[in-house]
């Protein structure tokens, strides 16, 4: 299981979105926006995307932070 969080500096959520990560021992990749991926690729990749954080979990594109705290959740419940 491992989550890849697409994030951008001064983001409160992608902030939360690794905290999160970080806390239930995921193995977990932060990309950031300038540094790691263009605004471009950003569409690319997120084509409906208008929100900070864009998570990826066992390669499926998930959403933002509340959809990554349910996939969470929904793993700690099955657990």
């Amino acid at each position: 299981m491992k989550f890849v969080i697409y994030g951008k500096p001064n983001c409160p959520f992608c902030d939360k979105a690794k905290a999160l990560a970080e806390r239930e021992g995921y193995d977990f990749e932060y990309k950031s926006l300038e540094t790691d991926f263009t605004a471009e690729e950003m569409k690319e990749l997120f084509p409906t995307a208008r929100t900070f954080p864009q998570v990826i979990f066992d390669d499926q594109k998930i959403g933002g932070y509340q959809e990554m705290e349910s996939v969470v959740e929904d793993i700690k419940s099955r657990s």
